[in-house]
């Protein structure tokens, strides 16, 4: 019996063992494929967000490739160089600072003279028909002739400013006509080319070196150095109008503000080779139009050399107002005062959930798209009512799409795995979407910042032809430049035109009547010119 009992109690120390090591096998079994498992599901996220990536780098790299730094073109450097000390200067040659008094006097520049077959007008300047003196009549003595060139849509000419000397035949005083107020004092362009060449490179992206080889096939000598200095000096000349822009456009109830890179050239590094730093062009802009106002739109452009919070805070210390925006944490700043609310843009949540529906075609991502595109359907029918007309209309048919959009996203953020792409766009959705929600009591407010977005689109397009900027002086005077002529564009006003009429004044025009010069104001005695002449027909 012992021996049995022995046998048995073996046998079941036996079986108890191989079951206790087949639980711990089956535990690593279990454990081993849950850490396989989670490996799997790591993986696939990781495949999924590059993906998501590779789409991105696709359309954004698609295309001829831009030209690189090593194959910028030397006139590129000198013109956004000789712009900038153009800015610095300023227009005021009257005082020399300590700095060009060190330097000895430089010989004045020979220009060639212009074509002979170009179109030549004549204005004579005289001081009068009688001496101020005596009363006595005059007798000519000389003649100063003054040549101006002027550019005509289509054509140059060369305006010639005669002012004859004149001497009285009683008591001999010798007197003469002053000469007319210029864009800019001792140059020999006139306001009209002026405009002609900033337009070009602002508004066409054309760059002065470009503009310079066509003046060459009309047998014009402009340098790209001059065209450059004559660019420099006529923006720090029309700074006072962009500051006038600046303030129209913090003084609305709602700003559309965003900002994109410029490269800023960096002199004197890298062995002799100049190199690039990221800098920025801010854009803050005003459009009532969606909802009748007569406020004309306007947009206002700032350059900074880093996109650091303490631009965009120094840029809007005076508003007070709703501003609808991206989700930089910049803008941050802004908000904490208190004076600027933030108004998120739909667009860029919509953006979310497209680039995840084009990389793997979810319905849940395409349902988010189709609801979005329902608030837009409302705004569609909003459009150029009154503020008050618009908030009944967003409460009544947007806010129940508004809330129902919300409630939704949260019940699929809890039915899907949180790493993936659709899980970051649902997330970005609902911390954006209660910043977005101030529109539905607002009828001045817009459901998105694509105002910005297209404000921004010029300095994107001229980017690709003048490659970066020169210096931080150059950068402003970009500014002031894109200011002027994208509010032009904005109030559909030729901005060449209206740059024309205003350099024309400007240096005689008083500082603190400068809302005469305003876009808008140009507009209206333009109006009031042609209603004039269709009476005069109609008569």
């Amino acid at each position: 019996m012992s021996l049995e009992a022995e046998l048995l109690e073996s046998s079941l120390t036996n079986a108890a063992e191989q079951k206790r090591l087949k639980s711990v096998m089956q535990s690593e079994l279990v454990a081993e494929r849950t850490a396989h498992s989670l490996s799997i599901q790591s993986r696939d996220t990781i495949i999924a967000d590059l993906r998501l990536q590779l789409d991105g780098h696709k359309k954004h790299r698609f295309g001829v490739r831009s030209e690189s730094l090593d194959q910028l073109a030397l006139e590129l450097v000198l013109e956004e160089h000789e712009i900038a000390q153009a800015a610095e200067t300023g227009i005021d040659e009257g005082t020399p600072t300590a700095e060009q008094e060190a330097k000895p006097p430089r010989a004045p520049r020979q220009r060639k003279p212009f074509p002979k077959d170009l179109k030549r007008t004549q204005t004579r300047l005289t001081p009068g028909d009688a001496c101020a003196e005596c009363g006595g009549s005059f007798k000519e003595l000389g003649t100063d002739v003054m040549e101006e060139l002027e550019y005509v849509p289509g054509h140059y000419i060369v305006n010639q400013i005669i002012r004859p000397r004149l001497a009285c035949t009683c008591c001999e005083t010798v007197t003469q006509a002053e000469v007319p107020s210029r864009p800019i004092p001792k140059s020999f362009v006139g306001p009209a080319l002026m405009a002609h060449i900033l337009t070009c490179k602002y508004g066409y992206h054309l760059p002065l070196y470009r503009q310079s080889q066509i003046f060459t096939n009309q047998s014009i000598d402009l340098s790209g150095s001059l065209l450059s200095s004559w660019v420099g000096k006529s923006t720090k000349l029309l700074e006072r109008l962009s500051d006038a822009i600046r303030d129209h456009v913090t003084d609305g109830k709602a700003i559309f503000m965003d900002d994109t890179t410029v490269k800023l050239l960096e002199k004197g590094k890298g062995r002799g080779k100049n190199k690039t730093k990221t800098a920025r062009l801010w854009v803050y802009a005003r459009d009532e139009r969606a909802w009748s106002s007569t406020s004309p739109p306007a947009v206002w452009y700032q350059f900074s050399t880093s996109r650091e919070a303490k631009h965009p805070s120094k840029h809007l210390q005076s508003y007070e107002g709703f501003a609808h925006a991206d989700a930089y944490a910049g803008y941050n700043d802004v908000y904490r005062t208190g004076r600027v609310k933030e108004m998120a843009c739909m667009v860029h949540i919509r953006r979310e959930f497209v680039k995840v529906y084009d990389s793997y075609k979810l319905p849940v991502a395409k349902e988010a798209i189709n609801r979005i595109a329902d608030l837009y359907g409302v705004e569609k029918r909003a459009r150029g009512k009154s503020p008050a007309d618009r908030v009944a209309l967003r409460q009544k048919d947007a806010k129940p799409i508004f809330d129902d959009l919300e409630d939704w996203l949260r019940t699929q953020l809890n039915k899907i795995s949180a790493k993936t792409p659709l899980a970051k766009a649902i997330r970005y959705a609902l911390t954006r979407l209660p910043k977005a929600r101030p529109y539905l009591d607002h009828g001045f407010l817009e459901l998105d910042n694509n105002t910005a977005e297209r404000a921004v689109r010029p300095v994107t397009l001229g980017r690709k032809n003048y490659l970066f900027m020169g210096s931080e002086a150059g950068g402003k005077s970009a500014a002031i430049a894109y200011t002027l002529i994208e509010t032009c564009k904005l109030n559909k006003i030729n901005p060449e035109a209206w740059l024309a009429w205003v350099l024309e004044r400007i240096q005689d025009h008083p500082a603190n009547r400068i809302n005469e010069l305003m876009p808008w104001q140009y507009q209206a005695i333009i109006d009031v010119q042609k209603n004039k002449v269709e009476a005069k027909t109609e008569a």
